[in-house]
């Protein structure tokens, strides 16, 4: 029997976790079908509960910030930062955590409801909070009533027909605030670049829709024009290949653009020795020895090769030395640290952090720096955080969060270490 008054916690919560670890394994299919619904339904009721407790998190950072003396506009910072450490996710989903949560707990009461009674996701519910973003209150009450006022209703939607729905509702009840959410979306025009399997890489912008078709149209036709020439490249290859020409403005055949710099971090065995070790690409990541030796011969671009010690792969020397130069030090921190340092945060990095800061007599120099991307730069600096350097072969940071809870981060290794320490001072090559 459920007993409704013992209050979950920490410990509860823990054996709850450690009883999923001891399943039956001896059902019939029927009741594996069952025992998965149930456990989708305690998947999503979990994650309404994060929501609750990020939300009581929330208010009361900011309320002991507000009693520290942090100004109104600042209050709230580093708490979306701690909520993704503790969820082992990005800074940017954590402001996503702590934004549905407070949105939840105040604007949206029926679609909670249907979350935490394990009716819907958590992906559902920030569909209904991201569609009713452009309304105002008393609109988005009406929105959510008319949506998740019956739980059966909402749970049986698909993520497409939950968006159209939302979005129709909030056409008839405010036209002209979707029409100005539409010219906000405008000025979020972007490009981004991702890793893709195979040595490939993703490259997606996000454009106004009548851009977005133009491009497409001109590559298009550019196909349907070589290829009634004869060409033998396939319609998606020539398009392709076409955006890089005309980006670039280069031959499609070597994709080098003058005047394009390139940072590789490479070991010299890879380069002169042929061992088959990975070298990294500033901008995109871990790349195959082969195509490091390829770049490392390309003309006609500008190549900034950077070399580590075989002994531990921790950086050392460009080929040029203007890497002493201040203005040098955040790109040699950048290409150590490849991405923004704080745990499982994959951005860019941005700027360059002191990890002690000046203002404690930290120094500005490669040991007491480390690539931050703009959001944990920012959480870095709200009240109760601290981090240092330590020792270690690869550059190490600890971190320490208001709560107290601690995070390590060790910039990884460009190469892969050749040599190990058999005694001291003594190094022997790995096979």
């Amino acid at each position: 029997m459920f007993d409704s008054r013992v209050l979950v916690d920490t410990v509860t919560v823990n054996d709850w976790t450690r009883r999923l670890g001891t399943l039956d394994r001896h059902l019939e299919d029927p009741a594996r079908i069952d025992l998965i619904r149930a456990l989708e339904e305690l998947k999503c009721a979990a994650e309404a509960a994060q929501a609750v407790v990020t939300a009581d998190f929330d208010a009361s950072q900011c309320a002991e910030q507000a009693a520290q003396g942090v100004p109104a506009e600042r209050q709230g910072r580093g708490v979306a930062a701690q909520v993704a450490l503790a969820r082992r996710e990005s800074p940017h989903r954590g402001q996503q955590h702590v934004g549905l949560a407070k949105i939840l707990s105040t604007e949206l009461p029926h679609t909670r409801a249907a979350f935490r009674g394990g009716r819907i996701s958590e992906w559902k519910a920030m569909l209904v909070a991201r569609e009713t973003a452009c309304l105002s209150l008393e609109d988005r009450l009406t929105v959510d009533a008319e949506i998740a006022g019956n739980p059966e209703r909402i749970e049986a939607m698909g993520d497409g027909e939950l968006v159209a729905e939302v979005r129709r509702l909030a056409y008839q009840l405010d036209p002209h605030s979707v029409i100005e959410r539409r010219s906000r979306a405008e000025r979020d025009r972007r490009v981004t670049l991702r890793p893709a399997p195979d040595v490939m890489s993703q490259f997606s912008a996000l454009l106004p829709v009548k851009d977005g078709v133009a491009v497409y149209a001109v590559l298009t036709r550019e196909a349907d024009r070589a290829r009634a020439a004869g060409d033998e490249r396939s319609r998606s290859q020539i398009m392709a290949d076409t955006l890089v020409r005309r980006v670039l403005g280069s031959d499609a055949a070597t994709g080098v653009a003058p005047g394009v710099m390139i940072n590789l971090v490479v070991s010299d065995h890879v380069l002169w020795d042929q061992f088959n070790d990975a070298a990294h690409l500033d901008g995109y990541g871990p790349i195959p020895p082969d195509l490091a030796r390829e770049l490392a011969g390309t003309t006609g671009a500008w190549l900034r090769r950077l070399y580590a010690t075989p002994e531990t792969g921790r950086l050392v020397a460009m080929d040029s030395r203007a890497r002493l130069m201040p203005d040098k030090l955040g790109q040699l921190i950048r290409l150590r640290d490849q991405r923004c340092r704080t745990p499982w945060c994959d951005a860019p990095i941005r700027p360059s952090d002191h990890v002690k800061a000046v203002a404690e007599g930290g120094e500005t120099s490669e040991t007491n720096g480390q690539g931050l991307c703009e959001a944990c730069n920012y959480a870095k600096q709200a009240p109760g955080w601290r981090a240092r350097p330590s020792p270690g072969p690869r550059h190490h940071v600890e971190t320490t969060t208001p709560t107290g809870h601690q995070y390590s981060s060790t910039a990884p290794p460009l190469v892969r270490p050749r040599f190990v320490e058999t005694h001291p001072g003594v190094w022997t090559l790995v096979a």
